[in-house]
């Protein structure tokens, strides 16, 4: 098996600095040191904007097969390191090997779709002879970079959310400064380490661990041109009233629901298989993991009891064994308040089917049945191994159900009826409609995001590089005789 590094450095304008202060990356299953990383203070992450502020018209001059060569490179690399990175992620988030494996997987896909957009990044011609005045004129547009944009990504995805924010950036021909979160830096620091093989321009890059005064910079800073944030929403929303004149997308939390219509009984066991998977898989971080299912009463009571019998049979434990499908919460705190808020539902009357225990950070997969709707477990985003029951007797009123809470990233549907789906489509307040499938599903060159407190803007490789970039227009005026 792979070892980590002692110590890992910061990528300062894509040249690696090991001296100065550190910090220390737990191994989320024993608790221990695994490695440590060099942290930058505010001076550096100064340094860092400035220098990819200076790297914009290198970035930009780079020619789109010379963007998709930095990325196929990466694609190689990747893939070349694939069990050194699924270790990784297996100490530095306690995420399960085999979820840590579909990660790189995610990872690799993610850079080879950029490289194949690189190439794609058009504009397009606009008639312009609308009136008399106009005659003459012809009209284009091309789209050109926004300029250096500043990154923070999340602890729960380390490599693959990281690289829903680099790879566009290269494609599109970004310079960046990108934060990786304090619980799992490793992922990110390879990453650079790889494209610090590549010949991205002098100072187009760095990737800094940092403390959080000095993260503050790229929420501030304005010569930043666009702020890319994936987070907690209270976090994000504070960063964009803070970003000044910048662009700022953000990709934030969600309390994801799942309709099983009657229709689906004859497909119980299908939507059991993928409804476990998008609640447990990820110990239920990840912000569309199934929280809330909604089962048609007519076949509640037989899928309730075939849920629960699965749930029980799902093995929690050490994340580097390969039966293991349930791994440890983030962190002992978070893992106290997901329980703590199962005890709050129980306390107003929710009945717990399985679970609602801990292990220090290892929290039991969790069913609950009949949560007051007022209640955090139901009205908030868990993000940990816990799921909600509760029956539905009319479609529309499911749709209701879905609709009344402040998030709106994902939903996913069980149903034959394609008017259902038609009307599902049209009438969720959420980003995207998965159907015969759980919210969870993503792939990673479609749009994702979300409304409401779920965010703002489109990741997807494609959706991302319209977000950097800016259309110019070229207007030309050839004289009548």
């Amino acid at each position: 098996m792979p070892s980590l590094a002692p110590r890992y450095p910061l990528y300062l304008g894509g040249a690696p600095i090991l001296d100065g202060p550190t910090l220390d990356v737990e191994d989320k299953w024993t608790g221990d040191v695994g490695t440590r990383v060099t942290i930058a203070d505010r001076a550096v992450v100064d340094r860092a904007i400035e220098m990819a502020v200076r790297a914009r018209g290198a970035m930009r001059r780079l020619k789109p097969f010379e963007r998709q060569q930095i990325l196929q490179h990466c694609v190689s690399r990747f893939e070349a390191r694939k069990d050194e990175l699924a270790h990784a992620l297996c100490v530095e988030a306690g995420k399960p090997i085999r979820d840590a494996r579909g990660e790189v997987t995610r990872l690799v896909d993610t850079f080879r779709v950029a490289a194949e957009e690189a190439t794609r990044i058009g504009g397009e011609v606009i008639p312009m002879e609308i009136s008399a005045r106009a005659k003459g004129y012809r009209g284009m547009t091309q789209h050109v970079p926004i300029g250096a944009c500043a990154f923070i990504s999340p602890f729960n995805f380390p490599l693959n959310l990281v690289a829903h924010k680099v790879a566009p950036a290269i494609a599109a021909g970004c310079p960046f400064v990108l934060k990786p979160a304090s619980h799992t830096p490793i992922g990110a620091l390879i990453i650079a380490e790889v494209l610090a093989e590549t010949n991205v321009p002098e100072g187009a890059f760095s990737v800094l661990p940092a403390t959080r005064d000095a993260a503050d910079l790229l929420v501030t800073d304005e010569r930043l041109a666009l702020l890319s944030f994936t987070g907690s929403p209270a976090v994000g929303w504070d960063m964009k009233t803070r970003a000044g004149r910048k662009k700022v997308v953000l990709e934030l939390g969600g309390n994801a629901a799942v309709i099983v219509d009657e229709d689906a009984a004859g497909e119980i066991d299908d939507a059991l298989d993928r409804i476990v998977t998008g609640a447990f898989y990820q110990s239920g971080q990840s912000c569309i993991s199934v929280q809330r299912i909604c089962v048609h009463r007519a076949i509640y009571a037989q899928f309730r009891d075939a849920l629960v019998e699965r749930v029980r049979g799902l093995v929690a434990g050490d994340p580097h064994e390969e039966e293991t499908f349930v791994g440890p919460i983030i962190s002992e705190k978070e893992a106290d308040r997901i329980v703590t808020w199962v005890q709050s539902a129980k306390a107003r009357g929710a009945t717990v089917l399985t679970g609602g225990t801990r292990k220090g950070r290892l929290v039991a997969p969790t069913l609950l049945e009949g949560v007051p709707h007022d209640e955090p477990a139901y009205a908030k985003e868990v993000f940990g191994p816990v799921a909600l029951l509760e029956p539905f007797d009319d479609f529309d009123d499911a749709l209701a159900r879905v609709n009344d809470g402040d998030f709106g990233l994902q939903a996913g549907i069980f149903t034959r009826d394609i008017r259902k789906i038609q009307r599902a489509w049209d009438e969720l307040e959420v980003g995207g409609v998965i159907v015969g499938d759980a919210p969870s599903f993503r792939v990673d060159h479609m749009p994702y995001g979300g409304v409401k407190q779920s965010g703002l803007g489109r990741e997807g490789i494609r959706y991302a590089i319209a977000d950097m970039t800016e259309p110019r227009l070229l207007a030309i005026r050839t004289p009548t005789v």
